[in-house]
């Protein structure tokens, strides 16, 4: 045993020995010869050469040395100057690698004035104060304690559909305020003008005038038909003019946000999605959710990771069976593909014919003659068939995908994309219904009193399938797990794309109903406030969590992309019916009445401007002015164009350096074992050499050196 030490004290002080026979300098010294072997130094070699070897040196180490971000006597600029701005908290280190960074910070205040290093404190004080104040807000959030429970129990997928819906719900909140300044408030203070009658309840008014939109509430402004001009009658100031300012403000700002937040999500998915392909030692070291609290909930997810493998796995030996496909089978499956293609087209002609023959029935038949129970089924009996085809298709659109031999993220794709067509047609077959068959008297009314029965048939199926469908599920498998009836209707699950489908179905109704019902956002406020707790009731109570990875629930881009053409649809049939007003023979009623159209009161608008104003104004209504704004379209869209090229260049940079940063790994690696392996080497050759000196010497417990 003391041989060995004295081995290794030998060999220690050796000639040969790297490390006892170096300074701190030369170690130094040799550290940055090994920086300048790595492979990313060599490939950046020339912009090394250019910038100087020491500056680069210095740049691609971070500064470690205790001079960080001091060169030539002056503090240097760039991202060093960010990060030492940033709290220690926030800088991705261990806690050794802070105490360095505060020291560093230390020597750093020691070499600059006082002003400045005032400055960086109060910075980073004001950083500082601007978390804990944004933290302090987040938990003031509505319903900031339910998401979070949500989403430990299942996951952050069910959580997104609640933080959308509470979304829409601040939209409409919104979307109230704007009708409050814009068509209530004038209304209020300035009257409905000298020939309007109070509101007040009349003898043949009943309870299901609420229901209906008929009697009490279409005298009421929930509908277009209560606004008149009243005595604010200025030329560029008055009823007609505030009502249309508002309704449009609302679809703009509607249209800005819903563009945002589809770009947002779609550039997140560009760069995550399309990229970087998400490989299996991310889905398994990568994909936990740490937000989950309850054991259940954690064996869950990992039935989730497992799931996941198992439909990577599945996509992989699809791709593979899809290679080796030959050309008989291609040629049935493609045949079989077309088949059921004209079965789903079959279905959806019948659904729009239902459509129409329940839309003309509703509108053609006399109700009076009826009991009043059949004559409430027939007023609804339009929402009642577009519910039913929306319920019933999408789940037929689901079993057909299983037979088309897709894999299962195109058979999802394929169901939403039908399903996204059999809403936003049903919708729209069903406008262009009402508006052909519109009578004469008051149409505006008639035509908001169809979106505002929409509206209330909604809630009330999201509330019977809530408490009278799903709820009795639940205790029939509580009680009864094992009966025939339970194993037939099996677990209920919550269908994260659907029940998203059905809340943007419900605002595009909002947003075509909003010119003629202008309290609908109000009413579809309460709703949504209501739909909120009983989906946390259907959730938390009735439902368990899928036990399938469902990709399309994690991505809100096509749902927001539905929530645009939904808005884009509203704003087409506003522009639609707004235009064909003049040119019909319909009695209208509202602030455009008596033979006004919105044409003639922004004209009269225009004409009590003064000269410069209207010719400016003509100019820009003008065809001269297309080519500046194509210019300016140009000009825009190029810059967008440029910065889109500029950031892929970044991220293949980015790209770059992270498979140079693999290869300085390998490096250093095979580095250190080629010194281990020569430390060894040198440790044997020693250890021999001493062994035949040994009997040379003439003192065994004698120092070999004094």
């Amino acid at each position: 045993m003391e041989d060995q030490k004295t081995v290794n004290f030998m060999r220690l002080l050796s000639d040969e020995s790297t490390r006892s026979t170096q300074s701190s300098d030369s170690c130094e010294y040799y550290q940055t010869e090994i920086f300048d072997l790595l492979p990313s130094i060599q490939a950046s070699r020339p912009e090394q050469s250019r910038n100087g070897p020491l500056e680069a040196n210095e740049a691609y180490r971070g500064g470690s040395g205790p001079a960080e971000g001091i060169s030539h006597g002056h503090l240097s600029r760039g991202p060093r100057d960010k990060a030492s701005l940033q709290p220690l908290r926030n800088l991705p280190m261990c806690m050794q690698g802070k105490r360095q960074a505060r020291e560093r910070r230390k020597m750093q205040i020691s070499n600059i004035g006082f002003w400045e290093s005032w400055s960086r404190s109060q910075s980073i004080n004001r950083k500082r104060v601007g978390t804990h104040a944004g933290e302090a807000l987040s938990g003031l959030l509505p319903w900031q304690h339910t998401l979070h429970k949500i989403e430990g129990r299942f996951g952050v997928g069910v959580k997104a559909y609640f933080v959308f819906l509470r979304y829409l719900i601040y939209l409409n909140l919104l979307h109230c305020v704007f009708i409050g300044g814009f068509i209530l408030g004038p209304t209020g203070f300035y009257g409905r003008g000298n020939g309007s009658e109070p509101l007040r309840f009349k003898g043949n008014d009943s309870v299901l005038d609420f229901v209906l939109g008929s009697g009490f509430l279409d005298r009421s402004p929930v509908f277009l038909g209560f606004y008149t001009r009243g005595s604010l009658s200025l030329p560029c100031l008055n009823t007609p003019l505030l009502y249309i300012a508002g309704i449009l403000t609302i679809l703009f700002l509607s249209i800005v946000m819903v563009v945002r937040r589809t770009t947002v999500g779609y550039k997140h998915t560009w760069m995550v999605g399309k990229r970087y392909s998400v490989n299996v030692s991310f889905k398994i070291f990568c994909g936990w959710d740490f937000t989950i609290q309850d054991p259940a909930a954690a064996k869950l997810k990992k039935s989730f990771v497992r799931n996941d493998l198992k439909l990577f796995l599945e996509e992989q030996s699809f791709s593979l069976r899809k290679a080796q496909r030959t050309l008989g089978q291609k040629v049935r499956l493609y045949l079989l593909r077309f088949i059921l293609n004209l079965f789903v087209l079959s279905l959806l002609g019948g659904a729009f014919y239902l459509i129409y023959f329940s839309t003309k029935k509703s509108l053609t038949v006399s109700t009076t003659a009826y009991h009043w129970l059949v004559s409430l089924v027939l007023q609804y009996l339009p929402p009642i068939s577009i519910s039913f085809v929306n319920l019933v298709l999408p789940h037929i659109f689901r079993k057909i995908s299983s037979f088309e031999d897709y894999s299962f993220t195109i058979q999802v794709n394929a169901t939403l994309v039908r399903s996204i067509f059999l809403k936003l047609a049903s919708l729209g077959i069903y406008l262009y219904f009402i508006f052909i068959n519109l009578s004469s008297s008051c149409w505006e009314n008639q035509f908001g009193r169809e979106m505002y029965k929409m509206c209330i048939f909604n809630f009330l199926a999201t509330f019977c399938n809530a408490f009278l469908f799903n709820y009795p599920r639940k205790l029939l498998h509580e009680k009864y797990p094992r009966s025939l009836l339970a194993q037939l209707s099996g677990k209920q699950r919550f269908l994260i794309p659907f029940n998203v489908l059905d809340l943007v179905y419900g605002q595009t109704v909002s947003w075509v109903g909003v010119y003629y019902c202008p309290l609908l956002p109000l009413i579809g406020t309460v709703t949504l406030l209501a739909t909120f707790y009983i989906k946390k009731f259907s959730v938390l109570r009735c439902c368990v969590a899928e036990q399938r990875m469902f990709r399309a629930s994690s991505s809100s881009v096509l749902f927001h992309f539905m929530l645009l053409l939904g808005l884009l649809m509203a704003a087409a049939t506003l522009g639609y019916n707004l235009y064909q007003h003049k040119d019909i023979n319909m009695h209208s009623c509202g602030p455009f009445g008596n033979g006004e159209t919105v044409f003639n009161v922004t004209g009269v608008c225009v004409e009590s401007l003064p000269s410069p104003v209207q010719t400016t104004l003509r100019y820009l209504a003008s065809e001269a002015f297309a080519l500046p704004l194509l210019l300016a379209e140009i000009i825009i869209l190029t810059s967008y164009v440029s910065r889109k090229r500029a950031n892929q260049k970044a991220i293949e940079r980015l790209k770059d350096m992270l498979v140079m940063s693999s290869s300085d790994k390998r490096f250093l690696v095979k580095q250190h074992a080629t010194m281990l392996r020569n430390r060894k080497n040198t440790s044997r050759v020693r250890s021999a050499a001493i062994e035949e000196d040994a009997p040379l010497s003439p003192r065994k417990d004698a120092p070999p050196y004094s």
